[in-house]
């Protein structure tokens, strides 16, 4: 029966570890939690695979909580450019695979595109040439 209700709703462990993983952002000082907030929201809404999220924030909250036992600056943790390092982050358990993968695709469809238009340009091109060449004979 709870293997039903885990297809139903998802797996308990799951739901456990994230309810635990709220509870240590929410015990972290001010700063700090809204810094894990915005880069869990910023995971999340840049498709941060749910296989590994759950690790993910879990890490993050330790990286965090460590900070705070320091008192090392928000920015030290994460530098000047905040999606940087959060994307770096991501890298860390492999989530640009397939973001990486779907820009290489993006990029290419877009190089065969501009060839297939310089193509069409150039076979236009030869062609009115041929054109004006029958047409300037007497």
């Amino acid at each position: 029966m709870t293997r039903l209700i885990e297809k139903l709703v998802g797996d308990f462990d799951d739901k456990k570890r994230w309810r635990a993983y709220k509870a240590r952002v929410k015990a972290l000082p001010p700063g700090y939690r809204t810094a894990v907030d915005a880069i869990e929201r910023y995971l999340m809404q840049t498709g941060a695979g749910t296989d590994t999220l759950i690790a993910m924030v879990e890490d993050l909250a330790d990286l965090f909580e460590q900070a705070a036992a320091d008192r090392t600056p928000i920015r030290t943790i994460v530098g000047d450019d905040p999606v940087d390092f959060t994307e770096t982050f991501k890298r860390n358990y492999g989530q640009s695979a397939w973001l990486g993968k779907q820009q290489q695709r993006l990029t290419q469809a877009i190089e065969h595109a501009e060839n297939d238009e310089n193509a069409r340009d150039h076979n236009a091109r030869d062609h009115n040439a041929q054109t004006d060449d029958r047409r300037s004979r007497p």
